[in-house]
């Protein structure tokens, strides 16, 4: 069910998927994923509120996507016997992420 939250970042109300919840001691925290910005985002629990009616029918802008057969990958160096090799990982690196962003730019 989409939501609509207040994103302290964007300084706006936003649509947004909620997908965890945590506890804290002031309250509950939701990490959401906003549905037009393709943002994931922390909202306090007193920053959300139901979609009325006629606004949960518009289509999203961001959808959530996986590129189909690829998978992560990572250098793995081991100093002892001085070589490099590229093997899997569990999950992509900050660089890869980077270098995918510019490709798509």
């Amino acid at each position: 069910q989409v939501y609509v939250v207040f994103s302290e970042e964007l300084k706006c109300w936003c649509r947004a998927l909620v997908e965890s919840i945590r506890c804290q001691a002031d309250g509950y925290q939701l990490g959401c994923f906003l549905v037009d910005y393709a943002k994931y985002c922390s909202v306090a629990s007193e920053n959300i509120r139901v979609l009325a009616g006629a606004f949960a029918k518009i289509p999203h802008r961001a959808k959530k996507c996986r590129l189909y057969c690829t998978k992560p990958l990572t250098l793995r160096i081991d100093y002892r016997e001085n070589t490099a090799k590229i093997g899997p990982a569990k999950r992509w690196d900050a660089a890869a992420i980077q270098h995918f962003r510019k490709l798509l730019e």
